[in-house]
């Protein structure tokens, strides 16, 4: 241990020194003196901040800003002191030998060049910067002249850095393997052979250029870009966790990343939009759909819809919520572990537990579930037109507003009372003889002809009742099933959460002598429906689908049964009324009310409850009427007038994103105003500190972390968000996207922790590079595809991949791109592929996600998917793999073999693996079998050689001799289709060099 104070008080702190030099870095690169960054930042990181990182340093002192380590403290002399090492205390202690003194404490020691490195830096001047990811933007200047072979300022970045280091660029690669290249990174497809020979054979000096544009301008570069985007943000179409329940309306998000990617939409307002796109533009429903981007990640089920909603569960899944949605956001765009101040200060970054809950105050009423929305923006905009209006008319009433007597006559309020009166439909409430429960609850009746069921509560139960009525024909059944303070949150159910479902109904007609016949119903309306649970779900003769009610607890709610005919009542004839609820785990009715009808047309009654002082003004004769009354007429007029017109908009759309604004599912329900959050000691919701106001963070240069806004709601507070995230002085955005563009194309970023730019993460190897194409992009209106084609025209990116033992020797992981780095086709690139060379591929775009499964009917609490029984030649098989639906915890065993990423996992770098599980993937999955005879059938059907045209479409080229005898003969023995597999298999296929 070091005692970093003077040794007669013994101090002792813990720290951890010194980090690994990265080993590309040669010694005789450094000798002028260590760079800060490159050599001694990376030292620091690794070893030294576990302890003397920005939270509670031992000891008092932090290495992760130059104010702490190069001051003095207090009456001993700094740590460290620049220009005298052998006075430095860092030294003392990294060379000593005594082990209470020696640092690192435990481990290995540093090796005599780590120590060199350090002895230097101090001895040169310590120069410590400010950590390289805050510092500010500024106009790079470009190193030197165009130097031959030179394509664009990147190449003379890259060359300068590999001139310091004694390296060269390899040569150009040839032009097939070219259009191979730059086709997988820009379509996620390798191209045809006929694509490949007309480029090969074009003689215009600027054919490249000429293709790449062709590329960038396909629609098919939108649908890769989407698939990278997708990674990032842990895109899925389940919620994932313990039930990983389905979301039907979570595509639109796709396919608003494909469209905006392909408009080349400028970089700030792509952010933007995701974060508070529908604050942002209110008539646009592609920047509404863009907010699909917070409600991307998973999502508790079991913790935020059905536990109640005012216990600790409750509170603890909801921060953990909307810590995904943080965690997304300052990952995604800024390239920051903001989440690692949760619980504490961020122990290696400057970044405060207020910071945090900062963000997390930004969120505070920002919750993930279905919301509507207008694809025309003329529709939306007559919508919010009609809503504002019926919005007001209360506070018109309550301020005796008289233009609502001029707002409509008296000739249109007479209509209207007629009309009332004409479509008010006859329903009768019926007398009950019997009421039994089979699993034995009791009935009582109360005053208005409802039953409240008390009792046993069994799992299941069937409520069998025989009523009569005074009607001589019957033509429709109501159920009313109703609240109760005796039921749980009020019923209508009998569950602890209010909920009930009701598996069938069924109505039989018992003659004078109990003899019974089956009524059969045709078609039924409730007045609330959910996907799924929908009221037809309880005529369908299905036992295990139910209507079910639990989006509205303690809620009144009617259903309403059509029978397939008139059927008369004979004198001394019954009903008898079935309610089967065979859900399971409690979900009964609780309190229900049967009318019946002999109207021609029965449907849910027409007045729906006009409230008192409307029935109140109606039964009073017109001239005694008040002004009062005259106005309260005048305004259910215009109330009725209004919702019949946004009742005859066009049916909205749907969309699974981050707001307040998306329907009630169960006990989760939107919050009206943003909750109140707190600093939670140590994470915990039990211990909260002082309130949150809404921000960012702190660390970035020349930005407020905190906002001040005239409203506080969600859309306000996600807006406020956004404008910080998209300044041109927020370093860390531009950077971070920067460095995602450079990662594409070249394997890995110049910074090789894309989501981490903080001292624990990766330093750039060509810093003056990032901070160029950061500022580049900036001045080019954030145009994506001119970042894309500056990177793929590049000299640096038309290099070979070949190895070169000299460059190796010095640079064996080619961080200096000395060559181009050698990448495996992803799973995606894979599966399309293999559709595109076999002429099957659907280039159908956007819509509904392709099932490439097949689920077990019924209702099942977690998913029973099976992607083996789903027939190979189904249209969906034939999507691109962008289209598929994506579950979080059933991944597609073919794909997950191929390294397709975990959708629970923010994943900014696939993993790429090499497994014989791979090679029996290729080998053996079905849709590659099955593709592999549609090219065989191919080659049977062209001329020439079967085995040959199969060669030629998938790897592109023509055979060797050797190779063309070696495919015919194995033709011959195994069947083209069989060659197609091992040619599937081969490192030509699924490399790309």
């Amino acid at each position: 241990m070091i005692a970093w104070q003077s040794h007669s008080r013994q101090r002792y702190i813990r720290p951890l020194l010194a980090a690994c030099l990265l080993t590309m870095w040669p010694t005789s690169a450094v000798a002028a003196g260590p760079d800060f960054d490159r050599d001694v930042a990376p030292l620091f990181a690794a070893k030294c901040l576990k302890c003397h990182g920005a939270a509670a340093p031992e000891g008092g002192l932090s290495l992760t800003s130059r104010d702490t380590a190069l001051q003095p403290r207090g009456d001993d002399a700094a740590v460290i002191q620049p220009g005298r090492p052998d006075a430095s205390e860092l030294l003392r202690r990294v060379t000593a030998t005594d082990p209470s003194e020696r640092m690192p404490p435990t481990g290995e020691p540093l090796t005599a060049a780590q120590i060199d490195t350090l002895r230097r830096w101090i001895a040169t001047g310590a120069s410590w910067p400010d950590h390289w990811a805050y510092r500010s933007l500024s106009a790079i200047s470009i190193p030197g002249e165009v130097s031959d072979g030179s394509r664009n300022p990147v190449d003379q970045f890259i060359a300068e850095t590999l001139l310091s280091r004694g390296l060269t660029t390899s040569p150009e690669a040839d032009r097939r393997t070219m259009i191979r290249r730059v086709t997988v990174d820009l379509w996620g497809l390798l191209p045809t052979i006929e694509e490949v020979e007309a480029f090969t054979h074009d003689p215009a000096p600027d054919a490249y250029e000429r293709l790449v544009d062709r590329l960038l301008a396909d629609p098919q570069f939108g649908e890769r870009q989407a698939r990278h985007w997708m990674d990032l943000v842990h895109f899925a179409e389940t919620h994932g966790h313990d039930q990983d329940r389905p979301r039907e309306h979570a595509w639109p998000y796709r396919d608003y990343l494909i469209r905006s990617f392909n408009a080349d939409l400028p970089y700030g307002r792509f952010v933007a939009e995701q974060v508070a796109g529908d604050a942002l533009s209110s008539d646009d429903p592609w920047a509404l759909i863009a907010t699909g981007f917070l409600a991307a990640g998973p999502w508790d089920e079991s913790s935020l819809r059905d536990i109640r909603d005012d216990t600790v569960d409750r509170q603890i899944a909801r921060s953990l919520d909307r810590d995904d949605i943080v965690t997304t956001v300052m990952s995604t765009f800024a390239s920051t572990t903001v989440h690692c101040a949760r619980c504490h200060q961020h122990k290696f970054d400057p970044i405060s537990q207020d910071d945090y809950y900062a963000l997390q105050a930004v969120f505070a009423a920002t919750d993930k579930g279905r919301r509507k929305y207008d694809a025309d923006p003329q529709i939306a905009h007559q919508r919010r037109a009609l809503q504002q209006q019926l919005a007001a008319l209360p506070p018109r009433l309550t301020a005796n507003d008289e233009t609502l007597l001029t707002d409509t006559t008296s000739a249109a309020l007479t209509a209207w009372e007629q009309d009332l009166k004409s479509r008010i439909r006859r329903w009768l409430p019926v007398q009950v003889q019997t009421g039994v429960s089979q699993a034995g609850a009791q009935f009582t009746a109360l005053d208005d002809g409802s039953y409240l069921v008390e009792g046993t509560r069994a799992e299941t139960d069937v409520y069998e009742m025989t009523v009569t009525t005074d009607l001589t024909s019957v033509t429709g059944l109501q159920l009313e099933v109703l609240s109760d303070p005796k039921l749980p949150m009020k019923g209508p159910g009998r569950q602890d959460n209010g909920n009930l479902h009701l598996n069938e109904v069924a109505v039989w007609l018992l003659d004078a002598a109990e003899t019974p016949r089956k009524l059969t119903i045709v078609a039924a309306e409730a007045d609330f429906n959910q996907e799924s649970w929908s009221i037809d779900r309880a005529i369908d003769g299905v036992a295990d689908t139910a209507w079910g009610i639990f989006p509205k607890v303690g809620q009144d709610h009617r259903a309403v049964f059509r029978l397939a005919e008139r059927t008369p009542l004979p004198p001394g004839s019954r009903l008898r009324v079935e309610l089967q609820q065979s859900h399971g785990r409690g979900h009964l009715i609780g309190r229900w009310r049967i009318q019946v009808t002999d109207d021609d047309q029965p449907q849910l009654p027409d007045e729906l409850r006009l409230p008192d002082d409307v029935q109140q003004a109606l039964a009073t004769p017109s001239v005694e009427r008040t002004p009062a009354m005259q106005r309260r007429l005048a305004a259910a007029v215009l109330d009725q007038r209004w919702q019949a017109e946004l009742a005859a908009l066009p049916a909205q759309q749907v969309i699974y994103s981050g707001s307040n604004r998306f329907e009630p599912d169960g006990s989760f329900r939107p919050a009206a105003q943003p909750r109140t959050i707190h600093v939670l000691h140590r994470g915990d919701v039990t211990q909260p500190r002082a309130e949150a106001q809404p921000g960012a963070l702190s660390l970035v240069p020349g930005l407020s972390s905190r906002f001040v806004m005239e409203r506080t709601d969600d859309g306000d507070r996600r807006r406020a968000l956004a404008v910080w995230l998209t300044d041109p002085a927020n370093v860390l955005t531009w950077r971070s996207i920067a460095n995602r563009v450079w990662q594409q194309h070249f394997g890995r970023g110049l910074v090789d922790t894309p989501n981490d730019f903080g001292h624990l993460g990766a330093t750039p190897t060509h810093p003056q590079l990032l901070d160029w194409l950061a500022v580049e992009l900036q001045q080019r209106d954030g145009s994506l595809k001119h970042l894309h084609r500056l990177l793929v025209t590049s000299r640096t990116y038309r290099q070979q991949s070949g190895h070169r033992d000299d460059m190796a020797a010095v640079d064996a992981d080619n961080r200096y791109l000395w060559r181009m780095t050698r990448s495996r086709l992803d799973a995606e690139t894979v599966r399309d592929s293999v559709l595109h060379l076999a002429g099957t591929l659907d280039d159908t775009m956007g819509g509904p996600s392709a099932r490439q499964f097949v689920q077990t009917p019924g209702i099942h609490v977690t998913p029973n998917v099976d992607y083996t029984s789903l027939d190979v030649d189904a249209p969906a098989q034939r999507r691109r793999s962008v289209y598929r639906f994506l579950f979080r915890t059933i991944p597609d065993p073919y794909m997950d073999a191929l390294d397709c990423p975990d959708a629970s996992q923010l994943t900014p770098r696939r993993n790429e693996s090499l497994t014989a599980l791979q090679a029996l993937a290729l080998l053996n999955d079905r849709v590659l079998v099955r593709q592999s005879e549609h090219i065989a059938a191919r080659g049977l059907a062209a001329s020439g050689e079967p085995a040959v045209v199969a060669f030629r479409t998938i790897l592109l080229r023509d055979p060797r001799p050797d190779e063309r005898t070696a495919i015919i003969n194995y033709a011959q023995q195994h069947g083209v289709a069989n060659l197609v597999r091992v040619l599937f298999n081969s490192n030509e296929f699924v490399f790309v060099d």
